[in-house]
């Protein structure tokens, strides 16, 4: 079959799938549920795949809330993910019922001309994308042995070629003092709030000595209970974020020195954790980003270089996928210049008629890519040499 007659039958199958697309993207807007909760979206996309004739496993990977569909039998392989996790407190302030309805349609349209094409489709339900390491699990499972090459897209305020991404990690660090009457007998008393605050002061002055790409910001989770008891434990929820996992393992040690340096101060103890998994950044595949950037100006979307201006600057797990399988995630404007992810503003954007288009113009970009390397091993090849060479890392 033709490339350009592949296209155009996989973009006509994504528009007969219009009404389909934007009812899920919409059911999952209106259904928000936080990391490893996913419940109606898994189902909402498990039953959509599976009524289309893909072969659906629900409950992936030892995941209640993820899944794996695939159709084809034979070809390159390659890989959708479709995030469906939201924010506690702001709903889909992330978009990613754009990226599970894009992630649908791109499968739905490919899989249109699969067989013609020799090309063997996989698409990844990945939980809990906003902290809780869906894709991590999946990869140390085997999700993506075989695979060619993975993608998604992402929704912002802009069309570009890739997001900024840095890698990350969480921490939960709890001081332990004495309490006491606050006024009766201060002195038997070790305040371990005190020690929370002289440690975020110690964090606050370490932000002048940090790379441009790094970050460290956090939040009080407990402070005492009452003002007049000495507070016998308090306890912050901090992101260390760094422009790449050797240097945010140097950051980290930093950062917990000057955490622990507050207790130290004021005569309290320190228990820390940090949690699993740790974020990598994302390995940057320059002739991948060529393809999708030259199949979405096809839809009159020109997709940019990030700038200073035109920014997105975040952390997510596809980053640790794109250190085992040539990657990318390049970002769809739903909104207007300016309206930034996870804000309410982003909220409603996300439901919005420029979000509808970002879902139907994010599907036909992805399963135009797909085309491309199924119908060209020399286009697939340099995607995978690219990856080879690591020669096209991320630059801020």
């Amino acid at each position: 079959m033709d490339i350009n007659e592949a296209k155009r039958q996989a973009v006509e199958v994504i528009d007969s799938c219009r009404e389909l697309l934007l009812e899920v993207s919409h059911s999952i807007h209106s259904h928000p549920e936080e990391n490893y909760a996913e419940h109606h979206a898994h189902d909402v996309l498990t039953a959509a795949l599976e009524s289309n004739g893909l072969d659906v496993q629900r409950g992936a990977y030892g995941m209640p809330t993820a899944f794996e569909a695939s159709t084809g039998t034979s070809g390159p392989e390659i890989a959708v993910f479709c995030e469906y996790d939201a924010l506690p407190g702001i709903g889909h302030a992330c978009g990613h019922n754009i990226i599970a309805a894009a992630g649908l349609g791109a499968t739905l349209g490919a899989a249109a001309v699969a067989k013609e094409l020799n090309g063997r489709l996989r698409v990844f339900g990945s939980p809990a994308e906003e902290g809780g390491g869906g894709k991590v699990f999946m990869l140390e499972r085997g999700a993506l042995d075989g695979i060619d090459a993975a993608m998604m897209v992402h929704p912002a305020d802009a069309d570009l070629r890739w997001m900024n991404t840095i890698a990350v990690q969480q921490l939960l660090i709890t001081w332990h003092g004495e309490a006491a009457h606050a006024a009766a007998q201060p002195w038997n008393g070790r305040n371990a709030l005190d020690a929370a605050v002289l440690g975020y002061m110690n964090v606050a002055a370490l932000r002048q000595h940090i790379r441009p790409d790094e970050r460290i910001h956090g939040v009080f989770t407990n402070g005492g209970d009452k003002p007049n008891i000495v507070p016998a434990s308090a306890a912050m929820h901090w992101f260390v974020r760094a422009g790449d996992i050797a240097s945010l393992e140097q950051l980290k040690a930093r950062v917990l020195a000057a955490l622990k340096a507050g207790g130290e101060a004021t005569g309290c103890s320190t228990e820390f954790s940090w949690l699993e998994p740790s974020y990598a950044e994302l390995v940057r595949n320059a002739p991948f980003e060529n393809l999708y950037a030259a199949n979405s100006a096809a839809l009159g979307r020109v997709v940019a270089e990030p700038d200073g201006e035109i920014n997105v600057v975040g952390s997510t797990d596809m980053g640790n996928v794109s250190h085992v399988v040539p990657s990318i995630h390049p970002m769809i404007a739903v909104a207007p210049s300016g309206v930034g992810i996870h804000t309410e503003k982003f909220t409603d954007f996300a439901a919005s008629p420029a979000g509808d288009a970002g879902v139907l113009d994010g599907a036909k970009a992805m399963a135009m890519t797909i085309i491309d390397l199924w119908s060209s091993p020399e286009l697939l090849q340099s995607v995978t040499d690219a990856f080879a060479s690591r020669g096209n890392l991320r630059v801020l």
